[in-house]
Order: C-alpha cells, then structure tokens, then sequence
C-alpha cells in the first residue's frame, strides 16, 4: 500500500473516530472536569499570591514555632495540587478511559478497512 493510500486510510478512520458520539461525551467529560478544577486551582494560588502581597500581618502570624500562615499556605500549594491529580487520575480511570479504550478499539478496526 503506498504512502497516500495509508493517509487517507488513516484519516477516514481518525474521522470516524470524531464523528463518533463516545467522542464528544468524552471531550464533554473532560472539559468539564478540567475547566472547574483549573479555575478553583488558579483561585486558590492567587489567594495565597494575593494575600502575601497585600495581607502581610495575616501571613506572618506565628502558628506553632517559626511556622507561620504563609509557610502553612504554600505548603498547602503542594498538597492541592497532588490531591487534584489523585481526583483526576481516579475520574479519567472511571470515567474517561472506558470511552478512550472503546475509541482507540473503533480506530483500530477502521484503519484494518
């Protein structure tokens, strides 16, 4: 099979694939579990960009020894950010790749056309 024949094999499949209605739910899915997450994320780290700009004395208030809200706030940074990836990896297991798994199977079978 030459070279232009194995790229339109490839593309009608890639269309079928698009085309697909497990395509767009899993798109659908997807965005909207990104969009929120990314946006309370961002709000979040901009609370804490924001108050040690301009909340100085809440920040350097004393918790416990030398630790203070902002050490407390930035540390936090980090555990938001590994608990938003453990969620993510938990919802693509169970709700992403079932439909990923059924669409890499449907391109399979329409490149073998």
């Amino acid at each position: 099979m030459d070279e232009q024949a194995v790229r339109e094999r490839d593309a009608r499949a890639y269309e079928a694939v698009y085309e697909a209605a497990d395509f767009t739910e899993l798109r659908r899915r997807y965005k909207n579990f990104v969009v929120p997450w990314t946006i309370a994320f961002m709000a979040w780290y901009l609370a804490y960009v924001a108050c040690n700009n301009w909340a100085r004395d809440f920040m350097s208030q004393k918790v416990v020894g030398h630790v203070n809200v902002a050490l407390i706030f930035g540390l936090l940074q980090f555990v938001s950010t590994f608990a938003i990836a453990a969620i993510y990896g938990r919802f693509a297991n169970r709700k992403l790749d079932p439909l990923a798994h059924g669409l890499n199977a449907k391109y399979k079978r329409e490149r073998r056309r």
